[in-house]
């Protein structure tokens, strides 16, 4: 079953992000994943709200997983940990 990799961030350090960013987008797309929402517009309904949310749908659970843990991702990350704070979770859809 397909997956959603759900992302809530606050950028603290916009320029470090981006490079971030960057790389990510190639590392996800390299484990089957696309973007369906990208820091867009959002409406925080309840909760504790972000300035930046990201969803992306992987062929699996262990896609996102795997794509989380590849080196190519890992790398990418290093320039996020000081430059933002982020919840991310992976969520399996319904079928």
């Amino acid at each position: 079953m397909s997956a959603l990799w759900i992302a809530h961030v606050t950028v603290t350090d916009a320029d470090a992000y981006a490079q971030y960013a960057s790389r990510a987008t190639t590392a996800i797309a390299d484990h089957g994943g696309v973007f369906l929402a990208r820091a867009g517009r959002a409406v925080q309904l309840e909760g504790q709200g972000h300035p930046r949310n990201v969803v992306a749908r992987f062929p699996s659970v262990d896609a996102a997983v795997a794509c989380y843990n590849s080196p190519a991702y890992q790398e990418a990350l290093s320039f996020a940990k000081n430059a933002a704070t982020r919840e991310l979770v992976v969520v399996e859809e319904v079928d």
